[in-house]
């Protein structure tokens, strides 16, 4: 498996052309200042517009449960099920996405990922009737998982656009345009639903828009002849304890928003009684609120570190969550509401701060290696580059993980107070690895000359 990197490349026979983009040089002011910033804004856009389609398509069966009624014969654990496997898709398809934009280019990738958004879109449409069987159900569901994979290498596109200073902004409205199409869908879904119709019509809509997302592509993105799978980025990125840690402070965030994303309709519909229509009024608010605060969650982790964002953001988390298991265990519908709407803003806030935090951490890690400038930069792009869809992949096994819980809440209690009890957990421990690695100080003696190579790597840690 090889992963992206921006280190210089000479230029392919094959690769020449207009979208081929041969030179790349976002450190450097000048060149930035001068035409790289407008060259990468353009870019940013319309791998937005195709990420926020993917994230679509990716959560569109978290909203044709709900037009699945007593007609179609699903149980509430077969429910949960589907949307389980159709969220692990999405996390598994991220890594070979991660890679296919150095393969392909960017501008090509984007084409070629959105185009593949028709076929599980096409085939929902075929199915969705009664009388289908649950196994074809999953299937079709399974397909839809791969518009999980557009935010990894939408993700990896943009982060070799822009330099280090820019890409918490960057990453984190990239990042947030795309989260921002699980509200949309559900807002379109309320509209159809309010105006008596069928799921076919909300799969007629975004048909067209998937081909529009793929033309725009085609007319206004780049190649960057200069990102090239690297093997071994990808060997040391995965030897690296950093990329595990954030994956497990990746799956508090990003694995929680994702996954409330696809359960709290049924939670609604199955512990407070609601049906479809009065569901589909409330389960957007989250969604949506948590994608655009996701760029705010990227901008204060520049200006006061990815790394105090994040501690403080699961204190939140913590809290919020402990309101849930509160207002479940005492039906209040108004409360768990409130609760769960401070939970997704705080988990898309969330997002922002983590995804930040890992080209700081390998910057960081250059540093303390002694270099300097540049070299130190394509140390940190290339190693960041190589995690960032390792991080992705596992990070979104979070939503797997949320959907079995309430799944197996169900199945034993009734309720989702159980599933609860249990995230209130895994955020204390995230809150705890977050202090742990990134801002707890050494303690005890250091000697004079230990303190120099000991602190300064905790230090740039703590500001990542």
């Amino acid at each position: 498996m090889t992963a992206p990197s921006t280190a210089p490349a000479p230029p392919s026979p094959a690769r020449k052309g207009s979208r081929w983009i041969e030179e790349w040089d976002p450190e450097n002011e000048a060149f930035w200042n001068e035409k790289g910033e407008k060259v990468a804004r353009r870019n940013l856009f319309f791998s937005v517009l195709s990420e926020h389609i993917g994230f679509s398509i990716w959560t569109m069966w978290s909203v044709l449960v709900l037009f699945m009624g007593p007609e179609y014969g699903l149980t509430p654990a077969d429910k949960f099920l589907l949307t389980s496997m159709v969220t692990l898709v999405g996390a598994v398809v991220r890594v070979p996405y991660t890679f296919a934009v150095a393969l392909f280019g960017g501008r090509n990738w984007t084409i070629i990922s959105a185009g593949l958004l028709l076929i599980p879109s096409v085939a929902a449409f075929a199915v969705m009737k009664p009388g289908t069987s649950f196994d074809t159900f999953l299937l079709v569901g399974l397909i839809a998982g791969i518009g999980g994979g557009n935010f990894a290498s939408s993700m990896t596109n943009i982060n070799a656009f822009f330099p280090l200073r820019k890409k918490g902004w960057a990453l984190g409205l990239n990042a947030g345009g795309g989260n921002i199409g699980v509200p949309v869908i559900q807002l379109i879904a309320l509209a159809v639903i309010g105006a008596s119709g069928g799921p076919r019509v909300l799969l007629g809509i975004y048909i067209p828009l998937i081909v529009l997302a793929a033309t725009l592509a085609a007319l206004y993105m780049d190649n960057l002849a200069t990102l090239k799978n690297d093997t071994g980025a990808a060997m040391d990125s995965a030897k690296d304890a950093h990329t595990w840690i954030m994956s497990f402070l990746y799956v508090g965030t990003f694995g929680s928003f994702i996954g409330y994303s696809f359960a709290f309709g049924q939670v609604l519909t199955n512990q407070f009684g609601r049906t479809p229509l009065q569901a589909a009024y409330l389960t957007f608010i989250g969604p949506l609120l948590g994608s655009l605060i996701r760029p705010v969650g990227g901008w204060l982790a520049d200006r006061y570190g990815g790394a105090k964002i994040t501690l403080y953001n699961y204190v939140g988390m913590g809290a919020a969550t402990a309101v849930l298991v509160y207002a479940s265990m005492q039906k209040s519908l108004p409360l768990f509401v409130a609760a769960f709407v401070v939970l997704f803003v705080l988990s898309g806030l969330g997002n922002g701060s983590t995804y930040k935090m890992i080209p700081g951490i390998f910057q960081a890690k250059a540093v303390a290696r002694g270099l300097e400038g540049e070299e130190a930069a394509a140390y940190g792009r290339r190693l960041s580059g190589a995690s960032m869809g390792l991080i992705g992949a596992v990070g979104a096994l979070g939503g797997v993980g949320i959907n079995l819980a309430f799944r197996q809440s169900f199945l034993s209690y009734g309720s989702g107070t159980g599933a609860f009890v249990a995230f209130l957990a895994f955020y204390a421990a995230c809150f705890v690895v977050t202090w742990a690695v990134y801002l707890r100080r050494p303690v005890g003696r250091v000697t004079a000359s230990s303190s120099a190579s000991e602190a300064k790597p905790q230090l740039s840690y703590a500001e990542v």
